[in-house]
């Protein structure tokens, strides 16, 4: 009994903690620390691995948005001309989405990596955005019809009709475009690294199902059918179809992985920077149960096994504008050049994509779309455009299957070949598809956009994720000693490449389709802009899995 009762008298007591933790040796006090992160309330610091049903059903997100993307870019323009949009104002309903994202995108990326909401640091972006998405929908697809049952005046209900449906076209773009880097920044933090490589691969792959199916659905005439005739017309079916699948895809991603609290990781990585950071006696003094670490207050006696705070004080205060101006600014050159790579690879991706079905009317079937509208080459352009379509569902089914098969590749060629074959054969084939402007030829080669498309969506984020999984290390994981450039900042600096890119190409392919007289110099531009992004990603481009050997 007397053995027992002095084993118990070394053992430390729960209220003890704090007060054993200081009085111990420094060596002894991080370990300790280290040991309370690892399997205490924090979690682990090394993520487990996932299992493949929760990285599919992450991946539902990326599934829904390419449907609605699909959607959008099979309508958008019938109904923009339905209402009477002049044509003085499709460049500004192109540009307002891009700009902003270009913009504000970022900002949205430094908000989510300090978010403290119990849901975690992403979920309520996502949730968020992807609300002002179907909004965006319902907005430009059923806008005229709302206008026409609460409006009489005919000049009135036209203006009107214009508003709400360029409203809904940019409300849609805007969180479109922004959904995508909360879902990255998501992924990259409740993943281990190859998971966040597995997570990729299968966002891509999805990405290009939704799409296909989007376009496949867009392609059938809803008019005549019953659910047609029930709802009104084929932009209301459309509308149905997409806002049902998108919002079951966001249910089933909101609910995939759960995330950690901002609050709960802080406290964790509180305790370790300052058994790091002070020596004994500098950081700060127990008092009355509260750990004083010069970040925070922990409260050291635990309530129900749960650390509280004393204080509901960040770790990280949110930047502001200029801050995070700065912080962009002043990122590592290797970032800078992957953002350049980035922004080229879109910008010769909507080059092409944007103006492909104007591309196949016009100089592949020698439509005329300023000609009357029951002239013969008014009738040849339109069936280009449809043929154009089934090249842009080519494309989205090749985005999938080649994701997939980027997996079987990556262990041979590494991510550096997975980014120059990309861009090398993007540029190859539109290059081909220009010079040799023929039907079939043309069809076959927009499976070498799924490969461009795939890639864009893959290797680049494959890169951000190795860069932090690299400075983790350097730093012992800890994320470096002032990281006020959290992973939703990186992805969103990522993302809104694709804005600046519209951005570009809405303001530039015009002036240049203008002074050739002929679309041939759009898909002669993609070309060779993604040739000289060939270059760029094999000489400038930084890869951590090549540097560490």
């Amino acid at each position: 009994m007397t053995v027992r009762q002095d084993l118990e008298g070394l053992l430390p007591q729960p209220r003890e903690l704090g007060i054993a933790s200081m009085e111990c040796s420094r060596e002894r006090e991080e370990t300790m620390l280290q040991s309370l992160a690892a399997e205490g309330p924090f979690g682990p610091v090394e993520s487990p691995r996932k299992a493949t049903r929760r990285l599919v059903m992450h991946s539902m997100a990326m599934f829904g948005r390419e449907f609605c993307y699909a959607v959008e870019a099979a309508f958008v323009t019938p109904v923009l001309l339905s209402v009477g949009l002049p044509e003085n104002l499709y460049s500004l309903v192109w540009l307002i989405s891009p700009i902003l994202g270009f913009v504000l995108q970022p900002v949205v990326g430094s908000a989510s990596d300090h978010c403290t909401s119990g849901w975690g640091k992403r979920r309520p972006y996502i949730l968020a955005l992807g609300m002002m998405m179907i909004v965006g929908m319902a907005l430009y697809l059923n806008g005229d019809t709302v206008v026409s049952a609460l409006v009489s005046d005919k000049g009135t209900r036209r203006t009107w009709a214009i508003v709400i449906t360029m409203l809904g076209v940019v409300l849609f773009d805007f969180a479109a475009d922004f959904i995508d880097g909360p879902i990255k920044a998501y992924l990259f933090d409740v993943c281990s690294h190859q998971d966040k490589e597995k997570g990729l691969h299968y966002h891509a792959l999805l990405t290009g199902l939704g799409g296909a199916l989007g376009y496949f659905t867009g392609a059938i005439d809803w008019g005549h059918t019953v659910l047609g005739k029930y709802l009104g017309s084929e932009f209301q079916v459309m509308f149905f179809y997409a806002a049902l699948v998108f919002l079951i895809c966001l249910i089933v991603h909101l609910c995939s992985i759960p995330e950690t609290s901002l609050t709960v990781k802080a406290e964790s990585d509180v305790l370790l920077k300052a058994s790091q950071a002070y020596q004994y006696g500098s950081i700060g003094k127990v008092k009355n149960g509260y750990f004083n670490s010069g970040y925070n207050e922990i409260k050291i006696s635990s309530q129900q096994g749960k650390p509280t705070v004393k204080e509901d004080i960040q770790v990280q205060t949110q930047m502001t504008i200029k801050s995070l101006l700065k912080v962009l600014l002043s990122m590592p050159s290797h970032y800078r050049c992957l953002c350049v790579s980035h922004l080229m690879g879109w910008t010769a991706f909507l080059s092409n994509m944007l103006f492909f079905t104007d591309f196949m009317g016009q100089i592949v079937f020698n439509g005329d779309p300023y000609a009357p509208h029951n002239s013969t080459a008014y009738l040849t352009y339109e069936r280009g455009v449809e043929i154009g379509c089934w090249g842009m569902c080519i494309n989205a089914i090749s985005s999938s299957l080649y994701s997939y098969l980027q997996k079987a590749l990556l262990p041979y060629i590494g991510l550096k070949g997975l980014y120059f074959i990309g861009y090398l054969l993007f540029g190859l084939g539109t290059g081909f598809i220009g010079l040799f402007p023929k039907v079939y030829s043309t069809l076959a080669l927009c499976s070498l956009f799924g490969v461009m498309s795939s890639t864009l969506y893959t290797v680049p984020f494959n890169l951000i994720a190795d860069y932090h999984r690299e400075e983790e290390s350097q730093n012992g994981g800890g994320g470096g000693k002032h990281r006020s450039r959290g992973k939703g900042v990186d992805c969103a600096a990522l993302t809104c490449m694709v804005q600046l890119a519209q951005i570009i190409v809405g303001v530039g392919l015009g002036f240049l389709v203008s002074a050739a007289g002929s679309v041939v110099v759009v898909v002669i531009s993609a070309s060779a802009i993604a040739l000289l992004g060939c270059c760029f990603v094999a000489f400038f481009v930084r890869y951590v899995e090549e540097s560490s050997k």
